[in-house]
């Protein structure tokens, strides 16, 4: 099962390698990951790295594809060819996927018209500009199309993603395997928290007119 991750410089790393670590898992799988070009992507901080090892121009199918989000996701709308690649793959896969605004890309592709989605809380309403009914939940699935709400929702979608793949045993032995039994201190849902706590968040995801 070959699985494609597209990555991109200021991604959020942990909206790929979150969902890496459950899917690379899945008996059989082949992970993939690929950049516009070959090489280093780097992530939002920049202080770390992800090896795209593939360019788009390798890769031509896929059984998964899985689009991340991250600031970098407005350049990668605006690339027609890479969207192109993405409308190219999608037509290949059993399973389109996407974590946080990654969703957007799927989006800016053609991918969400009509259909239910997620992304991050802060871009959710951004959604209806490609034809999607935006959804604040942390998963939504619609025939082959799941789109995860944020970084910790990609884990759960890829667990929710290998149990469909490869059944409950396996699922179940994965969560398991990476010790995924979450137990937050806080309530991370945005919609119930504290007004301090959306106070000082709201203006650090506020984005420039051109990145829109």
């Amino acid at each position: 099962m070959r699985i494609a991750f597209l990555i991109f410089d200021d991604l959020t790393t942990l909206d790929a390698i979150g969902p890496f670590d459950v899917l690379c898992r899945i008996p059989g799988a082949e992970v993939m990951f690929v950049g516009e070009t070959a090489g280093i992507k780097r992530a939002d901080p920049k202080s770390l790295g992800i090896v795209a090892d593939y360019s788009i121009a390798d890769v031509a199918s896929a059984d998964i594809l899985l689009v991340p989000g991250g600031r970098g996701e407005a350049q990668v709308r605006e690339k027609p060819h890479m969207l192109e690649w993405v409308r190219k793959i999608d037509a290949t896969t059993q399973w389109t996927t996407s974590v946080c605004t990654g969703s957007l890309v799927l989006g800016a592709a053609g991918l969400l018209k009509g259909r239910p989605a997620t992304t991050h809380w802060a871009r959710l309403e951004k959604l209806r500009e490609f034809g999607a009914e935006p959804r604040s939940q942390r998963i939504v699935e619609d025939g082959k199309i799941i789109t995860a709400a944020g970084v910790s929702a990609g884990i759960d979608m890829a667990l929710h993603l290998a149990r469909r793949v490869a059944g409950d045993t396996i699922a179940h032995a994965i969560q398991v395997g990476i010790e995924y039994d979450p137990q937050p201190p806080f309530d991370g849902n945005a919609g119930r928290a504290p007004a301090p706590v959306m106070d000082f968040l709201r203006p650090r995801y506020q984005r420039p007119v051109a990145s829109n």
